[in-house]
């Protein structure tokens, strides 16, 4: 069974929305897919996918981890699809107990009786349970928006999931575990968390350790999908991921492409239909089929990456972004013509682009003027 935790470090760019449609793509392509919402204290998924809202969900199984699993796994109106809700109606879901989690995944697992594809959709931010059910892949998913503040997210999660991986690999006790916490406790400065020179203290210190830790490192290479992008030139801005990643935690990712904005999502949403099968030959879903099709031609098992299959992804990705704003520039040219898109209608989307260029830009300056305070108190990148 394949797993494939979708995550993000912030809200809003656009998660649920991909591992929704992901699902249902790989339904179509006579996969067998569970499609799990682990957005515990948010969760939102069956409205996505058009599904009643649940009498039962993971939260109901976590109040008594004794009852059957099975009680929460429902169908749904896609064939080859099933679908296991969240709980956002049980305080305290979002934080689970050790004994739940380890409940939880060994439940999940279990599924590979019955089903092929296993699809993760997890909640916003680096908790520890989070980067745990991310970790149940080599191959997870971290989703991200052009914007600043989502590809600095995105970079943390990648490094706390890193650093959560460092933790799960070296027993405890050992001479690497003790030198992780003490410099997780080490308030000296964010040397402690460079990762790169982590890893040669451990092979210097914990020989045995380091084996399993790079053996694990070798075989984890998150994937990146950069969504909500406008125009080719925010597709770019992947690279400020990859770049920080390879320096500054040894870790190489794959890009698995890039999805336009589109309009259409929301209508999609208020349809409760996911836009694979409200518009299928739209931009957006076009983009996820090509995605799905990355996927599930990708050898999983024993897969290590290398840096020819990097570039080959990012170049592909930026490739796609242009052939994909051709598309959408064609498709608006076509609603014009056809009367079916007004002049008032473009000239209102172009209103509302300039308002957020608008709010992206002050985002941008703010970030600036914090980064500029903290350079001048002292601190060293």
């Amino acid at each position: 069974m394949r797993i494939l935790p979708i995550a993000s470090g912030k809200g809003g760019v656009g998660k649920s929305m991909a591992a929704a449609n992901l699902a249902v793509a790989f339904a179509q392509m006579k996969q067998r897919v569970v499609l799990a919402d682990l957005d515990l204290g948010a969760s939102n998924l069956h409205l996505v996918i058009g599904h009643q809202a649940p009498k039962a969900g993971i939260g109901t199984f976590l109040n008594d981890i004794r009852s059957d699993f099975s009680d929460v796994i429902t169908g749904t109106d896609i064939p080859g699809l099933r679908f296991i809700p969240g709980d956002a109606e049980i305080p305290g879901m979002a934080n689970l107990k050790a004994s739940q989690r380890n409940a939880l995944v060994k439940n999940l697992l279990a599924l590979e009786e019955t089903a092929n594809m296993l699809i993760l959709d997890l909640g916003a931010g680096t908790h520890q349970s989070i980067l745990d059910f991310f970790l149940l892949s080599g191959q997870g998913i971290v989703i991200s928006a052009p914007t600043v503040t989502a590809i600095l997210n995105a970079y943390v999660f990648l490094k706390n999931a890193v650093f959560r991986l460092m933790y799960t690999v070296c027993p405890k006790g050992s001479p690497a575990y003790n030198y992780l916490e003490a410099s997780r406790k080490d308030v000296s400065g964010p040397k402690r968390l460079y990762i790169p020179r982590m890893i040669q203290e451990i092979e210097h210190i914990d020989p045995k350790s380091y084996e399993r830790l790079k053996k694990n490192l070798d075989h984890f290479h998150p994937r990146l999908i950069m969504n909500m992008i406008e125009d080719p030139k925010d597709a770019e801005v992947a690279l400020k991921v990859r770049r920080s990643c390879e320096e500054y935690l040894d870790l190489k990712i794959e890009h698995l492409g890039i999805i336009y904005r589109d309009g259409l999502q929301d209508t999609a949403l208020a349809s409760r239909l996911p836009i694979v099968l409200y518009k299928p030959r739209s931009i957006l879903g076009q983009a996820i089929y090509r995605i799905a099709d990355k996927i599930l031609s990708s050898n999983e098992a024993d897969y290590v990456l290398d840096k020819e299959d990097v570039d080959d992804s990012f170049q592909e990705a930026a490739l796609e972004a242009e052939i994909d704003f051709e598309s959408k520039t064609e498709y608006v040219e076509e609603l014009l013509h056809s009367g079916a898109l007004t002049q008032g209608d473009l000239l209102e989307t172009v209103k509302s682009q300039q308002l957020e260029i608008t709010k992206l830009k002050k985002e941008n300056n703010f970030l600036k003027l914090k980064l500029s305070k903290a350079l001048s108190q002292g601190y060293k990148p």
